[in-house]
């Protein structure tokens, strides 16, 4: 990917990447480990974001 990107295009990256982590550890802990894992986890490598 080119290094100079549009704006509008590194937003989408950067709220991709943002919504790309674990589940955080109190919510595990608040729902009493009913929450283990985020449905919105995604591999770089498998799945491609439709940007």
């Amino acid at each position: 990917m080119a290094a100079h990107k549009p704006a509008g295009k590194k937003r989408r990256l950067a709220k991709a990447l943002k919504q790309n982590r674990p589940v955080p550890p109190w919510v595990y802990l608040k729902t009493k480990g009913r929450v283990r894992t985020s449905p919105k986890r995604r591999n770089w490598r498998v799945v491609k974001l439709k940007l």
